[in-house]
């Protein structure tokens, strides 16, 4: 069972999400980089320079095993999830910037993904050349992470009134087969997963508080408006946690470089939560009424 869940059910599960997120999408959410240039560039500079430069010190700070080393590249190298917009929804951040923010770095991490993890394993692994994501692996990324997406897209664009139909349906399904499938990888691999929870919590928890810092304080710091700050912070601090799941179990082949993205996944929603309630108490109250998700994002200053 475990087998079929690692090579089939995860990458299933992660292609429904990700053909659900290019439902939601249009040519014009790209074209809003052009009209929040700042914001966007900020946080994706976060996202695909800083985070990773961060989790490589906190690796060496902890002096994780080689191959749990590497698990933490790929969860700093993945980009932030679709839990970042309704966090964001929640606490009144910028939701149309999340929306630009997730497709931009859908498409990036294409390229980023497969660089950060390869140049981690030459690193902590460089014993183990075969394991590391050469091109037939990024390709199989690409598969997984992007194609659903586009698809998704060319039904939006094609079939606009179905996409709007099948949205609420498709985040359900998604939702129920990421428990389903997640779940169960973790219920089969419970036991290397319980062994190494202690020595992963740790750092996982300060990753995740550093990354929503960081996403949030740099913006703010450079002037970027609050709601956009927000966006901005959950962005960066939620990462994919099912995506580098699936590219160490299926794509990689390693149940263990998978364990910081597992332990991640269940701390990072409590650290969220707390960032949340923080951050939206400093939102303007003229600005709670506003939609986050159709809304334009406030002006910086």
């Amino acid at each position: 069972m475990g087998s079929t869940l690692t090579t089939v059910g995860l990458p299933v599960a992660l292609g429904i999400v990700m053909l659900g997120l290019g439902l939601t999408l249009t040519v014009a959410d790209f074209r809003r980089v052009a009209h929040r240039p700042a914001a966007v560039a900020v946080a994706l500079l976060c996202q695909v320079v800083l985070l990773p430069l961060i989790c490589f010190g906190l690796v060496l700070a902890f002096d994780l095993p080689p191959v749990l080393a590497v698990g933490m590249m790929l969860l700093a190298a993945s980009p932030g999830g679709t839990t970042a917009n309704l966090y964001s929804h929640l606490f009144r951040g910028d939701v149309a910037l999340n929306v630009t923010l997730t497709a931009a770095n859908s498409v990036i991490a294409v390229i980023t993904l497969p660089v950060i993890v390869n140049l981690s394993m030459n690193r902590f692994l460089p014993g183990e050349a075969g394991i590391g994501l050469q091109f037939t692996k990024s390709l199989e990324v690409f598969a997984i992470v992007l194609l659903p997406v586009l698809l998704g897209m060319l039904v939006r664009h094609l079939r606009p009134a179905f996409a709007h139909r099948m949205d609420r349906p498709v985040r359900v399904l998604s939702l129920v087969i990421l428990v389903a499938v997640v779940g169960g990888s973790l219920v089969a691999n419970r036991e290397i997963l319980a062994e190494h929870f202690g020595r992963l919590s740790g750092i996982t928890a300060l990753f995740c508080v550093i990354s929503l810092a960081l996403g949030y304080l740099v913006p703010r710091t450079m002037r970027i408006g609050q709601r956009q700050a927000i966006a901005s912070g959950f962005e960066i601090g939620i990462h994919n946690a099912t995506l580098a799941v699936v590219i160490a179990q299926a794509v990689i082949g390693s149940v263990e470089m998978s364990l910081p993205g597992g332990v991640y996944g269940v701390v990072m929603f409590f650290i969220a939560l707390a960032f949340g309630l923080v951050v939206r108490s400093r939102v303007p109250p003229a600005a709670r009424t506003t939609s986050g998700s159709t809304g334009e994002a406030a002006p910086a200053g």
